[in-house]
């Protein structure tokens, strides 16, 4: 099998904590308006027009659009459920809180760290601008910003994978897929890419991740340092410590 030139990584909910943070802003920036909701229910509901929306453009149904579009779709349906009317500057600032994840601690140093023996890209669904503001926001060591507006598609279409492979002139197979979703992991498996699992067992609350891969994959930890590790990085830290 050939060496892995390049990681790929999914990023809401393995790199970043979407849930506490969506939750956070919507507080901060609804709550002097006299809105009381409940934060966490608020970033729950808005997460779960995720797929839906996807899957009117995988299907065909509605023209690719970047995912700052679908999340104001989405979130639009959600306000009008609570029956909470927004003016539009505010609107914009809140569907913008997807630009202002903060990222789990151990993201950061493990990118840093795998940065210095492979090429690194996200692989998101979300698009250029959102990736690029996220990594400036939390320190994230990229070479590339990869996914699915380059591909014109949402994952898990077999595109997003190959094209973020492609770009970096790599066969599927020199690059590793990481993400602490096994869907996604399984998608870009039957695609020829190696698989990483990052276990995040808090995405959705308290133990409501998934703690295992469903499936087999070719690394499974639970840190982006500790898939450092286990690839035989050690970031500087580590090296600091051990002197």
């Amino acid at each position: 099998m050939q060496p892995i030139k390049a990681i790929i990584f999914d990023v809401f909910g393995t790199l970043v904590n979407w849930r506490g943070s969506i939750a956070r802003e919507a507080q901060h920036l609804l709550q002097p308006l006299g809105l009381r909701v409940d934060w966490l229910a608020f970033a729950d509901a808005w997460r779960a027009q995720y797929q839906p929306a996807m899957e009117q453009v995988r299907s065909g149904q509605l023209a690719f659009c970047k995912l700052d579009a679908l999340h104001s779709r989405n979130l639009a349906l959600v306000l009008a459920d609570l029956g909470i009317t927004l003016d539009a500057a505010t609107f914009k600032q809140l569907n913008l809180a997807w630009h202002r994840l903060d990222a789990w601690p151990d993201a950061a140093p493990g990118l840093h760290a795998l940065r210095s023996h492979y090429r690194l890209a996200p692989c998101s669904n979300g698009n250029i601008s959102l990736m690029v503001d996220l990594a400036r926001r939390n320190g994230f060591a990229w070479d590339a910003i990869l996914g699915a507006e380059l591909a014109r598609d949402y994952k898990p279409k077999p595109e997003v994978y190959l094209n973020a492979a492609s770009a970096f002139d790599l066969e599927p197979s020199q690059t590793l897929m990481v993400a602490a979703h096994s869907s996604d992991l399984a998608a870009a498996c039957a695609v020829g890419l190696r698989t990483a699992f990052i276990a995040r067992p808090d995405e959705y609350g308290p133990n409501t991740g998934e703690l295992q891969p469903g499936l087999a994959v070719d690394y499974a930890a639970a840190s982006v340092l500790e898939l450092a590790r286990q690839l035989g990085v050690t970031s500087r830290q580590q090296e600091h410590s051990q002197q």
